[in-house]
């Protein structure tokens, strides 16, 4: 009589487990490629911003001989210091307003009932799809006579309300409790109160997110700003980049170093309200 060793030993493997192996290697194999080619273009950016100009473009993963020339001439070339600030205070700005005005408007939704609340929405969903050229010139033209050319206060204005930041906070908002709100409102609490201090705390995953796509998108605005600036001084990063695109040729190692230099706020903010995030995308997604 012969016996099947395969169901006794406990080191055996059925087929269903070799596939369920095989399967999650190719998942990861393929997982660890897409992050390699995400990463790619980031550290060919910071590579090319560290070679001398004789390297510009080489072929070698990492130059000969690293050097700090182009963020030298970076800092000396432009006030890039200065735009850096002005894309944080603007980006910041924008971000807290769209977050502001979308807390107001998404609670007035929610809370309020009114006979045209859903066509109030449904103009909000529509005035999303106007492109920023539709609007561009009417803005620029109110901006102009409100004296905001060339100033911040003009770059952020026209952005302090997004209706992307409405429609995120309004989906996130009815899924709060009503009987908590219920509950407020009969202990005497205002809607002032009941929004800044019960429905606000309790939204911090979906603020955080719309926080951090809000700030990417302000600090990544470039027609506006091109628009409405006239000294580098006070414009923002983005202008700054375009200055070493010219017609007799892009500077590609000072670009790289002001790219890089561009780059890291966003990578800070990310990386400081990743968790945010992800427990926003866990818990209920962007709709």
């Amino acid at each position: 009589m012969t016996i099947d060793a395969s169901h006794d030993h406990p080191l055996a493997s059925s087929p269903a487990t070799n596939k369920s192996i095989l399967r999650r290697a190719a998942v990861h194999g393929i997982m660890i490629l897409l992050s390699v080619l995400s990463i790619f273009p980031i550290y060919w950016m910071i590579a090319t911003s560290l070679r001398p100009e004789n390297e510009t473009f080489s072929t070698t993963l990492w130059p000969a001989n690293p050097t700090l020339d182009n963020y030298v001439f970076v800092l000396t070339r432009i006030p890039m210091l200065e735009m850096l600030v002005n894309t944080t205070t603007v980006a910041a700005a924008t971000a807290a307003l769209q977050v502001v005005t979308g807390l107001f408007a998404a609670y007035a939704l929610v809370r309020w009932r009114m006979r045209l609340a859903g066509i109030v929405h449904g103009l909000i969903a529509l005035s999303w799809l106007v492109p920023f050229q539709v609007t561009m010139i009417p803005n620029y033209v109110l901006a102009s006579r409100l004296g905001l050319l060339d100033t911040l206060t003009g770059l952020v204005v026209p952005n302090a309300a997004h209706a992307f930041a409405i429609l995120l906070l309004y989906h996130a908002m009815r899924s709060f409790p009503t009987e908590i709100l219920e509950a407020a409102r009969i202990d005497g609490a205002k809607s002032w109160k009941i929004l800044w201090q019960i429905v606000t705390p309790n939204m911090g995953a979906p603020i955080a997110s719309l926080s951090i796509i809000a700030f990417i998108s302000a600090w990544n605005e470039y027609f506006w700003p091109l628009l409405l600036s006239r000294k580098p001084e006070n414009s923002v990063v983005q202008i700054g980049l375009q200055m070493f695109m010219t017609q007799e040729g892009n500077l590609w190692g000072p670009l790289m170093a002001a790219a890089a230099l561009a780059s890291l706020p966003i990578l800070i903010i990310y990386l400081v309200l990743q968790r945010h995030v992800i427990e926003s995308f866990m818990k209920s997604g962007i709709r």
